[in-house]
């Protein structure tokens, strides 16, 4: 059969292989274990927290919201490169064709974006409620955070569709090896054998607009945060709105840091193994750590936990789910 993809017109093959995390490991099996451990944490810690804020009525209000954004990002960041990679050490392959490697790298590259605008919006929502309380119910209503969402998911796609096409029509000539354990754009971009100078500048220059809108609007918001927090009187006011920032700060270092590294420092300062550490930490560590950051730190969510939500949310899941499945079933009977 003739092969017509790009890549096979222009290498001949259809395929890259991934020579990832394992190949590295003196210990693959071990590994393997702990990263399959790592993806359930981050599943189930992150469902968790979307079934507790949505059983309970109390946190009906945009900052909940938003969280239950960054969860459901978060989890589909990391189904885009886990389980292919521990089934790949699994079933002994490290192969992923052309469509495939697109695929992911579009995906991840729209899910990073849009977590990014999201967290800027996530901090105008936290200047509102702390610097105008009165006017938080008419500045951030459903509509406005609806809006603020959808704008996240849109500028996050139009990067995945910007830098994807581009990344996949260029010659690959080199070796077919990929050193990452998934299509990151840099780690593909290093197969080329064509100058990639003016698209690796056009990249950089893409990637700071893209982070300085957002940084402006966090430092800005977090700015007026700090100057109000300094002037309450109420000391228990000011702790619950310095824990909940400080969450939505913590959040905002670990992932724009990783950024900032991937994307903007200069070739000199990348090695593979340093790439695939950061990468883990961003597309592996940072979906974990999330739902603990904000359940640890918002008091309100560590209140619904220790007052047995769950079983609450034992009935919510009957309720909402196994009647539908039983009604489903009987209709097909």
């Amino acid at each position: 059969m003739e092969k017509n993809t790009w890549v096979a017109k222009h290498t001949g093959r259809s395929d890259f292989d991934l020579v990832g995390l394992f190949s590295q490991s003196k210990h693959p099996t071990l590994l393997c274990a702990v990263i399959f451990m790592d993806f359930l944490m981050a599943l189930t810690g992150n469902i968790i927290l979307i079934l507790v804020i949505c059983h309970d009525a109390h946190f009906d209000n945009p900052m909940y919201y938003f969280i239950t954004q960054v969860s459901l990002m978060d989890m589909m960041y990391i189904s885009v490169t886990v389980p292919k990679m521990l089934l790949d050490q699994v079933m002994g392959v490290n192969k992923i064709s052309a469509p495939e490697c697109g695929m992911q790298m579009f995906l991840y590259l729209t899910l990073a974006g849009s977590e990014v605008f999201l967290l800027a919006a996530m901090a105008y929502d936290r200047y509102v409620a702390i610097c105008h309380p009165l006017c938080y119910p008419i500045l951030m209503n459903h509509r406005v955070c609806l809006l603020l969402v959808s704008s996240s998911w849109f500028l996050g796609s139009l990067d995945g569709f910007m830098l994807t096409p581009i990344t996949m029509t260029f010659p690959f000539c080199r070796s077919r090896e990929i050193h990452h354990f998934f299509c990151e754009v840099p780690a593909v971009m290093k197969l080329s054998c064509s100058d990639t100078s003016l698209y690796e500048t056009l990249m950089y220059l893409c990637c700071v607009l893209m982070l300085l809108i957002p940084v402006t609007v966090i430092s800005s918001s977090y700015s007026f945060i700090l100057f109000t927090i300094h002037r309450m009187k109420s000391a228990e006011g000011w702790k619950k709105d310095f824990a909940t920032c400080s969450s939505h700060m913590t959040l905002v270092i670990l992932f724009y840091g990783t950024d900032v590294y991937t994307y903007m420092l200069p070739n000199s300062y990348h090695t593979p193994e340093n790439d695939m550490i950061v990468s883990v930490f961003y597309t592996i560590l940072i979906p974990v750590l999330n739902p603990l950051i904000y359940s640890l730190r918002n008091k309100d969510v560590t209140r619904a936990l220790k007052k047995n939500e769950l079983g609450g949310l034992r009935e919510f899941f009957q309720q909402n789910v196994v009647l539908k499945l039983r009604s489903e079933v009987s209709s097909i009977l």
